[in-house]
């Protein structure tokens, strides 16, 4: 429905018209036009410019920045728009004396401000014009003004346009998603960088330069002293220059550093005072009492050529760097150094420095930063529950809760928590501002606007207070620190700095060494017991590559005191094949939960909650697979002896950006157990907040009825029907008195799988090709009730076949060419590959060894391993097939009609691993456990309904057959009709197989 133009609208509109030039007179400022037109447009769009709901500060509508100079200009955008306390787009304003329509330096310096924050629009506007950009793109100073414009309007278009305006830049349309959506269609796809994108290609450009620089400048250097030199430099470069945004330092330092001639010695100046200041172990170089960490006195004594430093330091400003460092969010930041993390510095035999991936990120396919509103809803759910009821006294319960991070990586879950503490104190402390705004340590502050604000001495005590973490990578911890101390002084100036820090006589920054600790959180001193411990004999690199923690000693008021209120996470993605034979061997013995095949976090899990005290909230983001995968059987039963709290299923949804992971948030707590918990399952990302997606999808589950067998989230409604199919009948194993069959490897399918024209030229070559040629089915051949006919064949000979069939006195090879000689000339030219299987017969040419071969050539029931329905069909051919089926040892009809049921496949889905577009995964693990229901009784109604399934499969399998012959629509359309109606009297009588009630067929056939 069309929105109206408001009357204040025209009256504003009216006005600019009425004195359109004296507006455009040089006199007229942007101060005077934000007051007059913008705050008042702004107000009709429905934004709360004034804060008349009295929202507290990190929760207000429209923010108006504080105005920063650097050099001569003035910086940050003139409002920012939020809603919920997260930032959506800016509005620039400038005086209508500005042509915003061709001026370039407005339009660059608006999409420089919204593409460093990573907005996806932001709006340019003197109210004489109006003009939104696309800042998705990498802004360059030579781009046009109409570079990325994807609208543009005058005052007097308002009106018409007001539909539209509304529409998209309303709070109310950010709310409903309809800006999100509109930005995503206007987003330009062909070059864009995005800012995390960017940044990440120059900070893993400077490190490339300056590993080779330092390595070739500094012989002798080992590659851990490499590697944290060159991280450590970009570290402080990067700090620095961030402070030098957002008006702590003054602005163009670093780049006067670089204009002297030996520029890493000036820099060095610059980081001893930045010491001084900062107190923060990114710049600590000489020791001092009362700290236990080590001082630095290694990197300021190398050798780093200009060229290199300087490239660096100018790409980091204006107008060669299009980024404004204060609006970088820390969550980007931290997904830059996430992916930073993923690469090593390595040095060559010949002393040269080569950058590449850590082996456990390659093989994981990348490095997958947690999204925010995943950190935010762990965060709230674990830290936030703690703090209720809780004061902000500093000598006070929430003052001594204690968080914890064990795997920190760049430190995502840390400032998460950090951020949600700062708010929960603002909060609190605003409700009695006059309290804590006095005395001798006050904790709040008003700024120049009359805003409240932590001081930084409060901001401190909070950090050093509530935040800890633990990672195995050094340069990790570094990391964690620096993103840490960034947040520290979010929101300060020189100038506010100055005044607290004369207030208060210390140092600006904490030092983090006693919270954020380097060592591997899951294996111990005890690692070594047992092993020579002389440090001649200790193999150096196992030492720093195992890296053992000892949790008591590294957090000694905490972890012998009971341990951690909160631990948090996302634990790495570490396959088990990547763990060594060392650490299995420790977590063998060392976790409940150990199993040969587990990945590393499932140890992640059981470590966190043993670190919990009582009354604790554990939560970490995972993948779901432990709650089916065989590797996970240990697991869930240590689980099922927890307090579960809530499991959130995201199935395949693409949670970790270009990677699919399965990934679920469990959360426990180390409180007595209870009977239900919360779960949900997200079945789409486009929602707006994540705890009302799950607040809408959420049902309780039973967990005194998960079997450690496998788990299944689903209401307790539901997982009373899956009990009662289970115990209906007898696992599939039981009722054939027989195995599940997977289909066959050859380990080299260019040689041994053919197209029919190579089968035809092989048999024509020589007849004999005919007896080991044999048609080759493969997955997505198999469709329900249908014979698989295909044009793809297998040359099969099994392992031991050639000893079996010549003459033991020939040579094999001579006797395949003699009696098999179009094969062995067709295999020839494969002979090194196949020779290079690990899964081959006796000879090369033979496929691997299989106990089963002879149970291709009976009769039986196929499916495909993936399928989103079960597609089983009867195989009466004797049909080989391939890896990618499996097959069941049995003719049986009854067996066939059943498998194929919709009863069957919905206990199916939900016993069974879904993967990536609703497929499931039939694994002969899964399939085994099917409750058949068997005949008791040749006399029951069972025998009647057993002996009328039965016929009604061998119907189905005479009507495919027959639908594979016909041509016209019609007849298809006819018949397809027939098989429906026969699939549903099939479905019926299963239902009576099972006793289902009326309620429980609704229930299969909602899911089905």
């Amino acid at each position: 429905m069309p929105t109206t133009p408001p009357a204040e609208l025209y009256e504003l509109i009216n006005r600019f018209e009425r004195n359109v030039n004296a507006y455009r007179a040089g006199s007229y400022n942007e101060t005077m036009v934000r007051r007059e037109f913008i705050d008042p447009l702004l107000k009709l769009l429905g934004w709360d410019v004034d804060n008349t709901q009295g929202y507290a500060e990190q929760y207000k509508e429209v923010v108006h920045e504080d105005a920063i100079r650097v050099g001569r200009s003035t910086k940050a955008p003139d409002y920012s728009l939020r809603i919920g306390g997260v930032r959506k787009l800016f509005v620039e304003a400038k005086k209508p004396a500005v042509n915003i329509k061709d001026d370039i330096a407005p339009a660059f310096q608006v999409r420089r401000y919204a593409w460093s924050a990573k907005l996806p629009l932001s709006i340019l506007t003197d109210f004489e014009e109006f003009a939104v950009y696309d800042c998705s793109d990498r802004p360059d100073k030579k781009d046009g003004a109409g570079h990325a414009r994807i609208m543009y309007l005058r005052y007097d278009q308002y009106a018409q346009k007001w539909d539209e305006l509304v529409a998209l830049f309303s709070p109310e349309a950010i709310r409903r998603g309809a800006f999100d959506k509109f930005a995503q269609s206007k987003k330009r796809k062909r070059g864009t960088a995005e800012v995390d994108d960017a940044f990440l290609q120059d900070i893993s450009l400077w490190r490339e330069e300056l590993a080779r620089n330092i390595a070739l400048r500094n012989p002798g250097i080992s590659t851990r002293a490499l590697n944290h030199t060159v991280q450590t430099t970009i570290d402080r470069i990067i700090f620095l220059r961030i402070a030098e945004d957002r008006g702590i330092e003054r602005y163009g330092r670093l780049r006067d550093s670089s204009k002297n001639k030996n520029i890493y010695t000036a820099l060095g100046r610059l980081f001893q005072l930045a010491d001084a200041k900062y107190n923060s172990g990114l710049f600590y170089f000489k020791p001092e009492k009362g700290r236990d960490e080590t001082p630095d006195s290694y990197t300021l004594g190398l050798n780093i050529d200009d060229k290199v430093l300087k490239n660096i330091i100018t790409r980091l400003y204006y107008p060669d760097s299009p980024y404004q460092f204060d609006l970088i969010p820390a969550d980007i930041l931290g997904q830059v150094y996430e992916q930073f993390l993923g690469q090593v510095i390595r040095l060559t035999p010949g002393g040269r420095a080569k950058v590449e991936a850590k082996p456990e990120v390659k093989k994981a396919g990348g490095v997958f930063y947690t999204p925010t509103y995943i950190v935010d809803y762990i965060v709230a759910q674990t830290v936030g529950k703690l703090l209720a009821g809780k004061t902000p006294d500093p000598k006070g319960s929430a003052a001594k809760l204690r968080i914890l991070d064990p795997a920190c990586g760049s430190g995502s879950f840390l400032i998460g928590a950090y951020q949600f503490l700062l708010d929960w104190y603002l909060g609190q402390y605003q409700e009695a501002a006059d309290k804590w705004a006095r005395g001798r340590n006050p904790t709040i502050y008003a700024n120049e606007h009359g805003e409240w604000k932590l001081t930084i001495g409060e901001r401190k005590r909070i950090l050093l207070a509530n935040i800890y973490g633990v990672d195995i990578d050094p340069q990790a911890v570094e990391v964690t620190k620096l993103s840490l101390l960034l947040k520290v002084m979010e929101g300060e100036t020189e100038a506010t700095l100055g005044t607290q820090m004369r207030l208060l006589p210390e140092r600006v920054l904490p030092d983090l060494s006693a919270n954020i600790k380097c060592g591997n959180s899951l294996i111990g001193p005890d690692f070594y017991d047992g092993q020579q411990l002389s440090l001649g004999l200790l193999d150096e690199e196992e030492m720093y590559r195992i890296n053992v923690f000892d949790w008591a000693a590294a957090f000694p008021q905490i972890v012998p005191w009971g341990g951690f209120d909160a631990v948090i996470g996302n634990p790495p993605y570490v396959r088990q094949e990547l763990l060594g034979s060392d650490a299995k061997s420790y977590f063998k013995h060392a976790y409940e939960t150990y199993h040969g095949t587990a990945d590393l976090y499932v140890y992640f899990i059981e470590k966190a909650v043993n670190l919990l005290k009582e009354g604790g909230k554990f939560s970490y983001i995972v993948a779901n697979k432990w709650m089916r995968a065989n590797y996970g059987k240990p697991l869930r039963r240590w689980v099922s002896r927890q307090s579960v709290d809530q499991i959130i299923d995201f199935g395949d949804l693409p949670v970790f950006q270009s990677a699919t992971t399965y990934p679920c948030i469990i959360q426990l707590s180390n409180t007595p157990q209870n009977d239900y918990f919360i779960a949900a399952k997200i079945d789409t990302l486009s929602f707006s907040n994540l705890s009302e997606k799950i607040f809408e999808d959420r049902f309780e589950v039973n967990q005194t009825s998960l079997d450690e067998k496998g788990w299944s989230l689903v209401p307790a409604e539901m997982q009373q029907l899956i009990d009662k199919i289970s115990n209906s009948g007898e696992p599939l194993s039981s009722h054939i008195k027989g195995n599940v069959y997977r289909g066959i490897l050859t380990g080299l399918n260019t040689a041994f799988i053919i197209d029919g024209k190579t089968q035809e030229d092989l048999i024509k070559q020589h007849p004999s090709s005919a007896k080991i040629i044999k048609q080759f089915p493969v997955g997505r051949d198999i469709e329900r009730y249908i014979q698989p006919q295909v044009d793809r064949w297998v040359i099969l000979m099994p392992n031991g076949w050639t000893n079996k069939n010549r003459d033991k006195s020939q040579n094999a090879w001579t006797w395949l060419i003699e009696n098999y000689p179009a094969i062995a000339n067709h295999l020839l030219p494969f002979e090194n590959k196949a020779k290079k299987r690990t899964d081959q017969g006796e000879y090369w040419w033979e496929l691997r060894p299989c106990n089963y071969y002879h149970l291709f050539e009976e009769q039986k029931i196929v499916y495909p391993s993936v399928t989103k329905r079960g597609r089983f069909t009867l195989d009466r051919e004797g049909t080989f097939v391939d890896k990618t089926c499996y097959f069941i040892s049995s003719g049986d009809l009854y067996l066939l009609a059943l498998l194929n049921s919709s009863l069957i496949h919905f206990y199916f889905s939900k016993i069974a691993v879904e993967r990536r577009g609703g497929y499931f995964e039939f694994l002969s693990q899964y399939v085994r456990e099917i409750p058949i229901k068997a005949l008791m009784n040749s006399n029951s109604i069972d025998k009647a309904i057993y002996d009328q399934v039965s016929r009604l499969a061998r119907q189905m399998l005479d009507l495919h057959q027959k639908y594979t012959t016909l041509q016209t629509a019609h007849e298809k359309t006819v018949l397809q009709r027939q098989i429906t109606a026969t699939d549903r009297q099939i479905d019926q009588l299963v239902y009576q197989l099972y006793d289902l009630t009326p309620a429980e067929i609704a229930i299969v056939e909602g899911q089905s």
